[in-house]
Formats: C-alpha cells, structure tokens, sequence
C-alpha cells in the first residue's frame, strides 16, 4: 500500500509534501484502515492526493491510452476466439489477461507479452466449467469490473457468453485506474450489458457502502462474476455467497498466500 502511495505522490504531490501526506496515510492505515478491507483504505489515498492536487482523475491519461488499446486488439482476439474450438474458453482466458493492467499493484506489467501468452497458459485454479453452467441457467448476471483497457476484454468475454441479462458494473467515481461510467461508453460495453455504477469511489466492490441500486442487482443476481484483483479483495471472506465466481491475476504476495497460488497466476474460483 506504501508503494502505492509513494507512486501517487511522485506523480501528483510537490517533494515537500510527501513527507506530510506520508504521515498522514500511516495514521489512517494504523487506525480506521485496520478494520476494512485494504481497498477502502485505497480509496482514502486517492481521496487525500485528489484533495492535495486538485485533480479529480489520477490516471485520466493512462486509461485513455489502454482503453484505446484494446480496442485497436479488439477485431483480433475476436477472431481468434470466433475461430478458437473453445470460444468461451478463449475469451474468459482474454478477459483475465486484460487483468495484468493494474496501476494499484506492486512492480510493473507487460501488456504485450501477457497476451501473447494468454491462449498458452494454463489456469492456476480453473472452475470456467461450472461459471459457464453457472451462466447458462442464470436469470440474472452481475458482473463487476475493474480497470481500463481490461474492460475491453470483459466486453468481448461477456459477448461470447451471450446471455441476455448482464449487468455491468463500475465505480461510483474515478479512482486509481478503476473503470467509471465514462471508461464503459468509450468502449461501448452497453451494447452487451446493462451499465450501473455501485455508488462508491473504492478500487472495489464495497456492498456496505455501495449504492441500494447496486445491492439491489447485487442481492438478486444468480450468478457475480467478480473480476480483478481489487474486487477479490473487497469480496473474498467478505460476503457469504455461494454464487461468486472470482477472475482475476495473482499481483501480490498477500493474495498469493490468500489463494495459496503464485504472483502470476490466472484465476477462476468459485468463491
């Protein structure tokens, strides 16, 4: 988290003020933070270096250019997946290497590589059979997304899946390089989903303090699809249900320890 914050104020914070700003995170992590999970304490940073530096969108710029990105992808992982023997298989492993495109996490990512690997690569944990089953005998689904760029791939995963009642979600308001209702019309994910924000501006899916509208769609959907990183923290051990499916990229060591996989892996685990 300390990485996380040293990077926020390189970018965005006069060297004078680190120091200060430093010290005042630490109290919030050593106090209100040790009782909720750490993207609420994320969520905090972002409110303190927004405050600092007057800018709403940290990573205004940095989403701009990986949405536009994957989308320049887009017609190209389509037809491998339309041509894959597994389509489904195919673009669920798109959709998690879309994952890898983090600003919140320790150490740096390989966008290129990632996805020259993405059809190779083996599924550390691989429940996609019964998320697939899941899926098919679903009234309701209820996605919940992460970050910018990555949304493109759960735009062509969520089309392959075909079922004619998705609800996507996105943060309440910009935080790190987290997806808002601004990132799902660049990229057009309403032509596939029904688009909602969950009223809260954490790197996370929160329900406590997200919007009734929200967790209205979150109580009643038969199958959540919880992707990245960020939303397994929020939700891992969180909530009892049986009915979360989480996707995501190892990206830490802490979560490799909670999943007892490795910094690395690819995920699909039925919470």
């Amino acid at each position: 988290m300390e990485l996380q914050a040293s990077r926020l104020f390189e970018k965005h914070v006069a060297e004078v003020r680190h120091d200060i700003l430093f010290d005042q995170f630490r109290h919030f992590l050593n106090t209100v933070g040790v009782n909720y999970p750490s993207p609420y304490s994320a969520r905090y940073l972002n409110i303190l270096v927004k405050k600092e530096s007057g800018i709403e969108d940290l990573y205004a710029d940095e989403k701009i250019f990986y949405n536009q990105m994957l989308l320049g992808l887009y017609d190209e992982f389509r037809d491998e997946v339309i041509k894959s023997d597994d389509p489904l298989k195919t673009a669920l492993k798109y959709a998690i290497s879309g994952n890898i495109i983090d600003f919140g996490t320790p150490g740096t990512f390989d966008v290129e590589k990632t996805f020259s690997e993405a059809l190779h690569k083996k599924l550390a944990v691989d429940d996609s059979e019964a998320l697939f089953e899941s899926v098919r005998n679903a009234k309701m689904v209820l996605y919940l997304g992460d970050n910018a760029g990555e949304i493109v791939t759960d735009k062509l995963f969520i089309k392959t899946l075909n079922h004619p009642n998705v609800v996507f979600a996105v943060r309440g308001n910009a935080v790190l390089n987290d997806i808002t209702l601004k990132d799902a019309e660049e990229v057009g994910m309403s032509e596939v989903a029904h688009v909602i924000d969950n009223g809260f501006d954490a790197p996370s899916t929160l329900p406590d303090f997200c919007s009734d509208e929200f967790n209205e769609v979150f109580d009643k959907a038969e199958v959540i699809i919880s992707k990245g990183q960020g939303n397994f923290e929020g939700l891992y051990k969180q909530v009892e249900k049986e009915n979360i499916f989480f996707l995501f990229m190892v990206k830490c060591q802490e979560i490799a320890i909670a999943t007892g996989q490795q910094v690395g892996d690819a995920l699909v685990m039925k919470g």
